[in-house]
């Protein structure tokens, strides 16, 4: 299985050292016969890489090329991120993606189209800091009818959810914050 990844930053960069360093272990959990990373994408240029060969800066190599059946969106925000992995689903390749701000923008319309597509759209690296929750909940607990999630938020999140309340008031939001 021959898989691409959008951003080369520290994220991106992460990926395709797990990759490597895990192969074998991957290939067997996966019950792929193979798996290779065979392009990244980036603008910049990262002379001496080990992956130098793989790098290109057109997304049409990655929508282009059939054999690419994953894309792993490491780019961040809201564009080019969202046209390139709405494309990619539509082109019948899968995508996880650790973009908080593409999952909170456009995440129910890109489960949506992946789901139209039988494909996967997987973007547990973009919350709860990485922390498995999302399969869980989907999966294991699919039977249960779920009415409250309790946690522990961190200040970012109370700060925006003070901000909706203050912009919606209690009464719309229910005081929950």
């Amino acid at each position: 299985m021959n898989i691409a990844i959008m951003g080369y930053g520290v994220v991106g960069s992460g990926v395709a050292e797990v990759l490597k360093k895990n192969h074998d272990h991957i290939v067997q959990k996966s019950m792929q016969s193979t798996l290779e990373l065979t392009r990244i994408l980036d603008l910049r240029e990262f002379p001496g890489d080990e992956n130098e060969k793989l790098f290109t800066k057109d997304f049409n190599d990655i929508l282009n090329d059939e054999s690419i059946k994953i894309v792993v969106e490491t780019m961040g925000g809201l564009h080019p991120a969202y046209e390139f992995v709405l494309a990619c689903l539509q082109a019948g390749k899968s995508v996880v993606t650790s973009n908080k701000e593409l999952v909170a923008e456009k995440g129910y319309e890109l489960l949506k189209v992946a789901e139209e597509n039988n494909l996967n759209f997987l973007f547990e690296a973009s919350v709860g800091g990485g922390i498995p929750i999302i399969r869980p909940i989907s999966q294991c607990l699919a039977a249960n009818e779920i009415d409250e999630i309790a946690g522990i938020l961190n200040g970012t999140t109370i700060f925006k959810a003070h901000g909706v309340v203050n912009h919606l008031g209690e009464n719309e939001v229910g005081g929950a914050v």
